[in-house]
């Protein structure tokens, strides 16, 4: 299948510059964030387990996500084409792409700016004003993300060295300033929750990142190497900031590695490492923000760097005129119902094409058999999340896995039954 977004031979990446994109996206604020839930919420091993799991799931799909990108040398807006027809794909799952990469790209640089405002205030007496703070670094991590592959290639390889030495730093800190060792050993939870819920947050915080796994391992030499950069870039990485977050909720009461080496003394490391985990994680939002853009108006690759400015100055205003507060609820429903997307992909790729890159096409039509599908696994991903009667969580396995399968299972029962 041709496409504009097709990537020749001659563009493919080592493995390690894609391992590195990976371990960059997941090190962010939200991953302490949870990390400080489940650690209100579970002992250490309960919290390491529904880490494990939790990245365990994603890891699966976004490894069969991202060899069939490397496979076809496609992104995920291209891939699931043809299972729902360029034009079904086009104004459906790219739109709900752009909105995600491009709500969450807002949110991210609003929480930069916040607390890069309020640190440097702390630090400097210099009260910089927060849409100013978040305009600033919004259009720092979209001009990065502009600049396409490498740019993320080697901002990563210059922040992950120094993010891993903060953490370090910071957990050492930790381990000697307060009796940590006591205070772990005792510490007992005072909301515990169901396993499957600590599951279901951890695979929240990286549910997109595996279904727009393929806009990065296109890039990739061989499914081997997908593979590789995949489990390593997001399984160590990810166990280690959650636990961290989890670990320093439990003795300092603050989930944010920033906050403490501010409160250690350290205000300037602190803001070094905010600036470095919300630049690392975005510049992902704002590049797959920008294929999505791209491709639902009928664009290639070529004009991908225009849009992704488009897509990111997007989110930035959001953030600037604060309009991501009334936007989170609304995002978190979007990103719960957007792994389906994998579920259709990945069926009409390894099941019905038997996983063989010559076998896959796509036409200009809207193909009505992935379009149910699709709703099918969204529905009961949404379903399977929240009692809309109530409003109260109501948790059946895990929601954004039960889309994926119950999409997967929809799309071959139906072509199947279409071939009859």
């Amino acid at each position: 299948m041709e496409s504009k977004f097709q990537i020749k031979p001659e563009e493919r990446k080592s493995w390690i510059s894609l391992m590195a994109i990976w371990a960059g996206a997941v090190i962010c604020i939200p991953a302490l964030m949870i990390g400080g839930l489940l650690g209100m919420s579970f002992n250490l091993p309960s919290a390491l387990l529904c880490i494990v799991i939790g990245y365990g799931i994603v890891s699966v799909y976004k490894c069969f996500m991202g060899m069939q990108g490397c496979d076809t040398g496609l992104p995920t807006v291209s891939m699931a084409a043809g299972a729902m027809g360029t034009n079904g794909s086009k104004y459906i799952i790219s739109s709900l792409l752009a909105i995600a990469c491009i709500g969450w790209f807002g949110i991210q640089a609003a929480v930069c700016g916040a607390a890069f405002s309020m640190m440097m205030g702390e630090m400097t007496g210099v009260n910089i004003p927060v849409w100013i703070s978040s305009i600033g670094w919004g259009t720092v991590m979209l001009l990065t993300a502009a600049y396409g592959y490498n740019a993320l290639k080697f901002l990563n390889y210059i922040t992950l060295p120094v993010l891993i030495a903060l953490m370090a730093y910071c957990m050492f800190a930790v381990f000697t300033r307060f009796d940590a060792a006591n205070i772990i050993s005792g510490f007992q939870p005072p909301a515990p929750m169901p396993l499957i819920s600590g599951i279901s947050f951890v695979i929240a915080t990286f549910a997109l990142g595996g279904v727009i796994s393929g806009d990065y391992t296109r890039y990739a030499k061989n499914r081997r190497e997908v593979v590789i950069s995949s489990v390593l870039g997001l399984l160590p990485a990810g166990i280690i900031v959650i636990m961290i977050g989890a670990i320093m909720t439990v003795v300092t009461g603050e989930f944010d590695i920033s906050v403490v080496l501010s409160e250690l003394g350290l205000p300037a490391f602190g803001l070094i490492a905010l600036i470095l985990a919300a630049w690392s994680t975005n510049v992902t939002n704002a590049f797959s923000g920008g294929i999505a853009v791209s491709d639902l108006f009928g664009k290639g690759e070529k004009q991908r760097a225009f849009m992704t400015i488009i897509a990111g100055g997007i989110g930035t205003l959001l953030a600037a005129f604060g309009l991501m507060n009334y936007f989170v609820d609304f995002l978190s429903i979007l990103t719960a119902l957007i792994p389906p997307v994998a579920g259709v992909t990945m069926a009409h790729y390894w099941v019905v094409g038997r996983g063989r890159p010559d076998k896959f096409t796509a036409d200009t039509s809207v193909k009505v058999i992935g379009i149910t599908a699709f709703a099918a696994g969204a529905i009961a991903a949404y379903f399977t999340g929240f009692n809309i009667l109530t409003g109260d969580r109501f948790v059946f396995f895990v929601s954004p896995v039960n889309g994926i399968i119950v999409s997967g299972l929809i799309y071959v029962i139906l072509h199947k039954a279409l071939k009859k």
